[in-house]
């Protein structure tokens, strides 16, 4: 085998790798070979035809399996000699049989950067530091009010009001077209929830049963469904049945209702506070983190593989995909171009993918390796996040496909443990303009 190593850039190699007669040779009769036994040509016996037959007959797919298969043998064997460290799968941008009987080829290999690393330990880092208000915990209190309560149908006249459940048939239009995916019948509106958007259901206010009307939404760009996002919907609607919440009284029987193991409201009040002081420092520990990464990642400059990045960038638009599929949407009918998606995601693919190279690299340094009780942990967690037993966790990873990232994620988040053990944290309070993360 004979390799041929070009420097295209500082990450990117060019290895044209050229196979000796011998072992194409061989690798061509055994699959025509395969072929004289399977296939039955007029006037010849099966297993009887001549090789020059079968290649004039199967020659391209001969090759094109045959180069496949010597691609796929000599790869790994050529790196290996040249002491690359590939960090994708390679681009073949050439093969072909030589009349001489060699077969050639070429692949674009992108390698892993040399980092050196610069600073990471001790770096300053601002973290938000935020408490519970007692306007929260009322919020809450009504909330669980609201989930208690009992609906009951509307005297006749009523007029629609916050709290209460308008069932409405409805009908979105856009630029005078209806639209398919926005229409619904007899769907309960729960006003003040804000599950259609909040024009939406103010306009719905004041209206009584069999009321009919038709108005205007405008959705603002980063409406979560992207089949509504920047877009002036009209709206035909008609309200079919309203629906009033009659709710419990906030005392001691409420809270022995809620929460079985609490006696009185301050209880109850205190429970709260708790979960809502959980749920906004786990929001704010991925903002830590974050806050971590960007510094590493400011601190330790080098370039990455753009082969990578567009990898990474694939990936994301594939989960992208599946979440739209679960809403019944494609990317086509929720009218997002792929060439924007790919550009928006390009800066994120880049960050992710020196963030990871920097985590290994200080895990190389630091002599951090995932241990048993780590791989257990992580198993664990999934089994309570899903609802799951050990047992099915683990037939789950069973497979490498699934395992090898797992391992890697866990492998990533022992080393951001380290990190945030070394980091000297400045506490700071949210940003006046900022809204702080909620349960």
């Amino acid at each position: 085998m004979d390799i041929v190593v070009e420097q295209l850039s500082e990450l990117t190699r060019k290895l044209t790798v050229t196979l000796p007669g011998e072992i194409v040779g061989t690798a061509l009769s055994k699959a025509y070979a395969k072929i004289n036994k399977d296939v039955k040509l007029r006037g010849f016996r099966r297993g009887k035809i001549p090789q020059s037959v079968l290649e004039n007959n199967f020659k391209e797919q001969v090759q094109a399996e045959v180069g496949e298969k010597l691609v796929q043998e000599s790869y790994f064997d050529a790196v290996e000699k040249q002491a690359l460290d590939p960090v994708v799968h390679p681009e073949i941008t050439e093969h072909m049989f030589k009349d001489d009987g060699t077969f050639v080829y070429v692949a674009m290999v992108d390698v892993r950067p040399q980092i050196e690393l610069k600073e990471y330990k001790g770096l300053e880092v601002e973290k938000t530091v935020v408490s519970v208000p007692e306007e929260e915990i009322d919020k809450e209190l009504a909330l669980l009010q609201r989930h208690q309560a009992v609906l009951q149908t509307a005297a006749d006249g009523h007029a629609i009001a916050m709290d209460d459940v308008a069932v409405v048939d409805f009908q979105g239009f856009h630029n005078g077209k209806a639209m398919k995916e926005v229409h619904n019948e007899n769907f309960s509106v729960d006003i003040g929830m804000h599950r259609l958007g909040k024009d939406f259901e103010e306009k719905l206010l004041g209206l009584k049963k069999d009321d009919k009307t038709l108005y205007e939404v405008t959705f603002p760009a980063d409406y979560p469904n992207p089949l509504l996002a920047g877009k002036n919907v009209e709206f035909k609607v008609d309200v079919k049945d309203v629906k009033v919440r009659i709710q419990p009284a906030l005392d001691d029987e409420f809270v022995k209702d809620i929460k079985p193991e609490l006696n009185t409201l301050a209880e109850l009040r205190e429970d709260i506070r708790q979960r809502l002081q959980q749920s906004k420092d786990e929001a704010l520990q991925g903002d830590f983190d974050d806050k971590i990464m960007h510094k590493l990642i400011e601190l330790n400059p080098f370039e990455v593989p753009q082969r990578l990045v567009n990898y990474e960038i694939q990936e994301m638009l594939k989960q992208a995909e599946e979440n739209l599929k679960r809403s019944g949407l494609s990317f086509e009918s929720a009218g997002i171009k792929l060439d924007d998606l790919v550009e928006k995601n390009r800066e994120i693919a880049v960050k992710r993918v020196k963030g990871d190279f920097l985590l290994k690299k200080i895990a190389e340094v630091e002599a951090i390796k995932i241990a048993d009780e780590d791989i257990q942990r992580g198993y664990q967690r999934i089994a309570d996040q899903y609802r799951m037993s050990l047992d099915e966790v683990k037939t789950y990873f069973k497979r490498r496909e699934e395992i090898l990232p797992f391992m890697n994620e866990l492998h990533n988040e022992k080393v951001l443990n380290f990190l945030r053990a070394q980091v000297k944290t400045i506490e700071v309070a949210p940003a006046e303009d900022a809204e702080q993360p909620s349960a």
